[in-house]
């Protein structure tokens, strides 16, 4: 990491800001530059002590050697190429298009320059739990896993109207599918089959639905359902795994998974962190842990470690996510 002295950061909204205060406590002496074109967030990142660009160019400027990726989801990718031809090894937020990711790969390449796509889940201890237990299994497994949240309290401090969580191409439910699904497929195989069910309960002023329904069958014979909403009054996440020889429940905290003893029929708690780090704004089940930990593998991939998640996996996620909003439309008929 020594060698990494400049850092860029693409947008200074709560991601960006996120990203610089867990890179800095990893590289405590690179120096920062944000770019932003909202004139308040400029002032706020030169206020906190930050370097401030109005365009890309402008950071690009000052040679920086890794760059983050932190605007809306939808509008990566002409940031994320220009970025590679300036020679900057990219880490990428959540992706909700896989819009340019051939030109993105092909740019990656030519200028031998690594491109980290962000999937903190992955990173998440209690899912690598999950993904150990299941793949011990020589029988299929069921799961039920329920996540949502009402879409006015994602950020309580501006409209859901204002931010792309409430616009069709890059809505609430397709980034929960988003953020949700490569650790679903990770753990459970790849999807063989996906069924649709979706409804409007709410009176919020949006143009999809918000509340979905996924029947996942996966390759491996193991299969689930999938709900998704931006209806829950208060934020849910909610897993249950049922095997012949498994049984575990989860609430979405650090304390709170449970494995079913087999011999005694009681429930055990399993703890994979000693605390967790939790940030004021945020839902109390999202930690700080697997924000850092992907850092971590972003400058592990610089000096040429493989990584857990790329943009061929992002790709696969997306076209799914593509497939299940296409079955919106679709209404299924049954013969009683």
């Amino acid at each position: 990491m020594s060698d990494i002295s400049s850092i860029l950061v693409v947008g200074y909204g709560s991601m960006g800001r996120r990203r610089i205060r867990l890179v800095k406590e990893l590289i405590p002496d690179a120096k920062i530059i944000c770019v932003d074109s909202n004139a308040d967030r400029q002032v706020q990142a030169k206020e906190a002590g930050f370097i401030v660009a109005s365009t890309i160019d402008e950071g690009i400027s000052y040679s920086p050697d890794i760059a983050f990726v932190c605007t809306s989801p939808g509008r990566h990718a002409d940031i994320i190429i220009e970025l590679l031809n300036g020679g900057i090894h990219v880490f990428t937020e959540l992706n909700l298009t896989s819009d340019k990711y051939d030109e993105i790969k092909a740019t990656a390449d030519k200028n031998n320059k690594v491109v980290f796509v962000s999937s903190t889940l992955i990173y998440k201890r209690q899912m690598e739990v999950f993904r150990e237990i299941v793949s011990s299994q020589n029988k299929p497994v069921t799961y039920m896993y329920h996540v949502g949240q009402y879409l006015p309290d994602w950020h309580p401090w501006e409209s859901y109207k204002d931010f792309f969580i409430g616009r069709k191409e890059t809505n609430g439910v397709r980034e929960i599918m988003a953020i949700q699904l490569p650790w679903i497929i990770r753990t459970f195989g790849n999807v063989a089959d996906v069924k649709v069910l979706h409804q409007r309960c709410t009176g919020l002023d949006i143009n999809f639905p918000d509340s979905v329904i996924l029947s996942i069958e996966h390759e491996n014979g193991n299969i689930g359902s999938f709900l998704v909403d931006v209806t829950s009054r208060t934020a849910v996440t909610k897993l249950e795994i049922i095997g012949e020889d498994v049984h575990l429940t989860w609430n979405g905290h650090n304390d709170d998974l449970l494995k079913l003893n087999l011999e005694t029929k009681e429930f055990e708690q399993i703890k994979v962190y000693e605390t967790e780090e939790h940030i004021e704004g945020y839902s109390d089940n999202i930690a700080e842990e697997p924000y850092r930990d992907e850092i971590r593998e972003f400058l592990k991939a610089i000096e040429g470690e493989d990584i857990r998640y790329g943009l061929s996996d992002d790709r696969y996620v997306l076209e799914i996510i593509d497939n299940i909003e296409r079955n919106y439309g679709k209404r299924y008929e049954y013969d009683i």
